[in-house]
């Protein structure tokens, strides 16, 4: 049986991919976390526009690309996110 991940699950992978797998201190480009976070890219532009306007990701304009980086609230987040994730995972639980 295939596991599908939650909506939760794929804006923690966003997170944690924008924070941990950079080289670049710029930010993410679209392209990247589409490969890395395995989404198509209606759901990744509908999804990255939330966390902007949320404030857990910042957009920022690099030679006329648009890139995207966590912000400290986005940090913040995903340390919450992990601590329930743990917690209900403890409890035998999915989120």
């Amino acid at each position: 049986m295939v596991e599908y991940r939650t909506h939760m699950k794929i804006i923690g992978d966003i997170l944690s991919t924008t924070r941990d797998e950079l080289r670049d201190e710029d930010g993410a480009t679209v392209t990247y976390l589409i490969r890395k976070a395995n989404i198509s890219h209606s759901r990744i532009s509908r999804i990255l526009k939330t966390l902007v306007s949320q404030g857990l990701l910042e957009q920022v304009d690099v030679q006329g690309s648009n890139k995207y980086r966590i912000s400290q609230s986005g940090r913040e987040f995903l340390q919450a996110y992990y601590t329930f994730t743990t917690f209900a995972d403890n409890f035998g639980l999915t989120i």
